[in-house]
């Protein structure tokens, strides 16, 4: 095992994927890596991403080489609980952005190898709602996976481990798939009423105060990180796409029973597990003061930064 001591940073880093979330860590690690005597960044990818001959992909792994981040060829998938201990050992830091793409039952198998490897910090992939607050028996099951991943990590004291509380990834919210902004029709749909609340932060400015937190002295451990780029209710987004557009936003609410029917109609469906989840208002806000970027007065994008950034093009003359 790479023991370090109490007090001591992270030197041996690991990050698990380099999607979404994954990219942003690695950019910002190897960016704070440089002022660390001795810091090493490395990435575990799937060989037909590091083999694969898209563009996107190519790109990636191009600016992860020219990163300095080393790649270790790994499946989070079909590799066993043994398979990857022996990986994480190697390590005195493994931090989980492989994402719910993976498979329900991955966060618990990354976490029993990560204990099994004995290695002196865990980050695990919990970079969203508040699994707490929410408790077992959400409409999304991957919720209660979570919690026992939780369970598992506090259940012992030889691994420390640090979670990181997001709320919902930002752009998420303004998906077409999703529902709850309607840019065709100049529509909001509330996930159960229009005060209801919800924390969204970018994963940009996550994958910034991860490798804040990561480095952070005193040493944070065994606690869970509040981050939030926002907090603001489906009303207010409605305002703030109005503001932002120059053109009036219809609203209407999706209440929890309208959304659980939904659900009970397609209980599979992934999105509706979702919906369903954020429109209970339990666990998925949090007040932005108190939360670490606002503690350490790290600037982050809000909900109407992220609107003029992004849907700008839309705005009508």
């Amino acid at each position: 095992m790479n023991q370090t001591g109490l007090n001591a940073t992270s030197k041996n880093i690991l990050v698990l994927g380099a999607g979404e979330l994954g990219l942003p860590v690695l950019r910002n690690l190897a960016r704070k890596a440089k002022t660390v005597d001795g810091e090493k960044i490395s990435v575990l990818l799937r060989a037909s991403a590091v083999e694969s001959s898209e563009p996107g992909k190519r790109n990636d792994i191009a600016e992860i080489r020219d990163l300095g981040i080393e790649i270790v060829v790994g499946d989070l998938v079909k590799h066993s609980v043994d398979e990857l201990a022996v990986v994480f050992a190697r390590y005195d830091t493994v931090i989980g952005c492989a994402g719910y793409a993976a498979g329900i039952n991955t966060p618990m198998k990354l976490a029993r190898a990560a204990l099994q490897a004995r290695i002196p910090r865990y980050f695990p992939w919990q970079f969203g709602v508040d699994f707490d607050v929410i408790g077992r028996g959400s409409p999304q099951d991957i919720f209660d996976a979570q919690l026992d991943v939780r369970e598992l990590l506090r259940s012992q004291q030889q691994t420390e481990w640090v979670i990181i509380s997001t709320g919902m990834f930002m752009s998420y919210l303004f998906e077409p798939e999703f529902g709850v902004v309607d840019l065709q029709h100049d529509a909001v749909h509330a996930l159960g009423s229009l005060d209801t609340a919800v924390t969204l932060t970018t994963p940009d400015d996550i994958g910034a105060l991860t490798a804040e937190i990561v480095f952070a002295k005193p040493r944070i451990r065994n606690e869970i990180v509040y981050l939030a780029g926002d907090t603001v209710t489906y009303g207010e987004v409605a305002d703030k796409l109005q503001a932002g557009l120059g053109r009036p936003f219809r609203r209407s609410e999706w209440s929890v029973q309208y959304l659980m029917d939904d659900l009970a109609r397609d209980p599979q469906n992934m999105m509706r597990k979702y919906r369903a989840a954020f429109a209970q208002g339990r666990g998925v806000a949090w007040d932005k003061r108190g939360t670490f970027n606002q503690r350490q007065g790290i600037p982050v994008t809000d909900v109407a930064s992220w609107i003029n950034a992004n849907l700008g093009s839309n705005r009508t003359e």
